[in-house]
């Protein structure tokens, strides 16, 4: 597989030398998941922090009646798991699947933490990517109790423009928390100004 996607995202926090990136390499597992494969299930331990290198994935929960949340999407160039079970190895209550087709570079707990002590600076590496992860999430929690559903709407498309083709009205409804019939009116609303 090809490894240039993660050596980019890296080298935009850190900078590795060539023993390092071989070393870093190394203990990378590759994965593909077919289209509806599940990474993991609500349960189950998340035993890898996993770097998307093509396709895409969805984070969600299943609610008591049956409905989807979709939590957040994953696409190229972006790191998915539930770093809650990654780090204490718990159940996840989450389900993360592929929506196309898609290939992973995947490392261990076990894997990190060799990582950590010879190549230290992977620890900040991963504390900026963290930090980000925690930042979108409170961004995603405050708009989710303070904007409409067109702001919502807006939102997404203006941050993610390109993702919109690639999911359902389903899945993006599942995600601002709306119905499919109102993201269709919502839509309709909007090409209409």
């Amino acid at each position: 597989m090809n490894t240039d996607l993660i050596i980019q995202n890296i080298s935009r926090h850190i900078q590795l030398d060539k023993t390092e990136t071989d070393f870093f390499l190394s203990l990378l597992e590759t994965k593909k998941l077919k289209r509806k494969e599940f990474l993991f299930k609500q349960g189950e331990i998340c035993k890898t922090e996993n770097f998307i290198v093509k396709g895409c994935l969805r984070t969600y929960t299943i609610d008591n009646n049956g409905f989807e949340h979709i939590v957040m999407f994953g696409i190229e160039d972006w790191w998915v798991g539930d770093l809650l079970s990654f780090l204490t190895q718990s159940p996840t209550t989450y389900y993360i699947d592929a929506l196309e087709d898609t290939e992973i570079l995947q490392i261990t707990k076990p894997n990190l933490d060799k990582l950590y002590e010879r190549v230290p600076k992977f620890d900040r590496f991963f504390r900026l990517i963290l930090q980000n992860a925690f930042i979108a999430q409170q961004n995603r929690i405050n708009q989710n109790l303070s904007f409409t559903a067109e702001q919502r709407y807006l939102n997404f498309i203006s941050k993610h423009p390109n993702l919109e083709q690639r999911l359902s009205q389903k899945q993006i409804s599942a995600y601002l928390g709306i119905t499919p019939v109102f993201l269709s009116m919502l839509r309709r609303k909007l090409t209409q100004k």
